[in-house]
C-alpha cells in the first residue's frame, strides 16, 4: 500500500503535483501573515510581497531546472511551460524569490533580513508539502533497494519499469521529513534569535545540511559535469552560515574560540571524508559537524555584544 501512487491526478486532468505546490504556497502565506504581526511589519506587507515573490519563485524554479536539463527541452521548447509535469527546482525558486524580496525591500524601504525571517518558516513547510508532488510524479527517488527488508514504503517506493516495478530509496520522503523538522526548529527558536536575519541563516544551515546528504542519494540530480549542482549549493549554504557565525565571534573580540572552532572544522572535515565509510555516512557526519560548530559559534557570542543589532520588538503575541 502506498508503494506507488494510484494516479498522478486528483481527478480529471488536475495533477496532484500542482495541488500540493499551491497548498504549500497557501500555508506559507498563512504563516507569513502571522509572522508579519509578530515582527511589527506594516499591514498587508505579506500580500504585497507575495504578488512579486510567487511569480518570481515559480519562474526561477522552472528556469533553474530547464537550464540544467536543456537536452530534455531542446527538441520541444514549448514543453518548458508544462510545469504540471514536474520540474521545479527549489533552489531556483529561492533565488527568484530572493531577487523579488530584494527589489521589494528597497522599494518599500523595509529590512531585507526581517522580510526573509518572515518567509522562511513557511518556506520550510511548503517544501515539506511540495516534495509529495515528486511521489505522485514518481521522481526524485534514489538508488535501487535490493534488500527485501527495506522494500516497503516509506523506506522505498516502487517505480514501474520495463521489467516490472523496481524498489528505490524514497528520497522525496526523507527530504519532506527533514523539512518538517527544519520548520519545527525554526518555529520553536524564532522568538529567541539575537539579530534580524538569524532565522534565515539557520534555515540556510539546516536545510542546506539535510539537502546535502539527501541529494547524494538521488539518481536524478541536476548535474554540471560531474558535480551535483544542488548538493554543491547546499554545502555552500551551510559553509556560508558557519563563516558568518565565526566572523561574528571574531569581530566581537572572541577570537580564540572562533579560531579553535575554525581549526576543528578544517582538520576534522578532511578526516571524515577519508574514513572508509559509505559516502552517505561521511556526508551525514560532515554536516552534523558543521551544524554543531555553527551552534557553538552562535551560542558563544555573548548577547551583550550584539546589542547594536537587536531583533525588532514583538508587539503582539500569537
Amino acid at each position: 500500500m502506498f508503494a506507488t501512487p494510484t494516479s498522478r491526478y486528483v481527478f480529471g486532468t488536475l495533477p496532484w503535483y500542482s495541488v500540493l505546490i499551491v497548498s504549500g504556497i497557501c500555508l506559507a502565506l498563512f504563516l507569513a501573515l502571522r509572522e508579519e504581526k509578530r515582527l511589527g511589519l506594516p499591514k498587508d506587507t505579506v500580500i504585497d510581497l507575495a504578488l512579486w515573490l510567487i511569480p518570481s519563485g515559480i519562474v526561477g524554479a522552472r528556469l533553474y531546472y530547464v537550464l540544467f536539463t536543456w537536452d530534455m527541452f531542446r527538441s520541444d521548447p514549448l514543453r518548458i511551460f508544462r510545469i504540471w509535469e514536474g520540474g521545479l527546482a527549489i533552489y531556483g525558486a529561492v533565488l527568484g524569490g530572493l531577487a523579488a524580496a530584494m527589489f521589494f525591500s528597497r522599494k518599500r524601504k523595509l529590512s531585507l533580513p526581517i522580510l526573509t525571517d518572515m518567509i522562511v518558516p513557511g518556506l520550510a513547510i511548503a517544501q515539506a508539502i511540495g516534495r509529495w508532488g515528486n511521489y505522485f510524479n514518481m521522481e526524485a527517488y534514489g538508488a535501487a533497494v535490493t534488500n527485501p527488508r527495506w522494500q516497503f514504503f516509506p523506506a522505498a517506493v516502487l517505480i514501474p519499469g520495463l521489467s516490472g516495478g523496481v524498489w528505490h530509496q524514497a528520497t522525496f520522503f526523507y527530504e519532506s521529513m527533514w523539512d518538517l523538522l527544519v520548520f519545527a526548529m525554526l518555529m520553536v527558536t524564532r522568538r529567541h534569535m539575537r539579530r534580524s536575519g538569524d532565522t534565515t541563516l539557520w534555515y540556510l544551515a539546516l536545510y542546506g545540511a539535510g539537502r546535502f546528504v539527501i541529494e547524494g542519494l538521488r539518481t536524478d540530480s541536476l548535474m554540471l559535469g560531474q558535480l551535483r549542482v544542488s548538493q554543491g549549493l547546499s554545502g555552500l549554504m551551510a559553509l556560508f552560515v558557519l563563516i558568518v557565525f565565526l566572523w561574528r565571534g571574531w569581530t566581537a573580540g572572541r577570537r580564540l574560540p572562533a579560531l579553535l572552532l575554525l581549526a576543528a572544522m578544517v582538520v576534522a572535515a578532511p578526516l571524515l571524508l577519508m574514513l572508509p565509510l559509505p559516502p552517505t555516512v561521511s556526508h551525514m557526519l560532515l554536516m552534523l559537524l558543521a551544524l554543531v560548530i555553527c551552534a557553538i559559534a552562535y551560542i558563544q557570542t555573548k548577547p551583550a555584544e550584539l546589542e547594536d543589532q537587536p531583533c525588532p520588538p514583538h508587539p503582539s503575541k500569537i
